[in-house]
């Protein structure tokens, strides 16, 4: 967020766990992303180590979707998205490529 506001940048922050994208939102954010939706997934987190998924987990675009669906503390963030593009904002460094 320090890295938006110092390029005079006032972004729109969606709280995700309070209001989670729907599938078809999170279908957009992958596609503006360019990325798989297992990519969109953090491994690390306590609710993924519960489930026992990894990222070598062969599942389909819709499971990996209902999964995230299902479970938003598991979706990477923060994904910033501009006219310009989308990226996931860790490290934050990588939003000055929408600059």
């Amino acid at each position: 967020m320090e890295i938006l506001n110092s390029n005079g940048v006032e972004p729109k922050i969606i709280e995700y766990l309070k209001n989670p994208p729907t599938k078809d939102e999170l279908k957009e954010i992958i596609n503006k992303l360019k990325i798989r939706p297992s990519e969109l997934v953090r491994f690390k987190e306590g609710k993924a180590i519960e489930l026992g998924i990894s990222a070598e987990d062969n599942l389909t675009h819709d499971q990996w979707l209902n999964i995230m669906t299902e479970n938003p503390v598991m979706i990477e963030r923060p994904i910033v998205i501009s006219e310009k593009g989308a990226v996931i904002g860790r490290p934050p460094e990588n939003v000055l490529a929408l600059f």
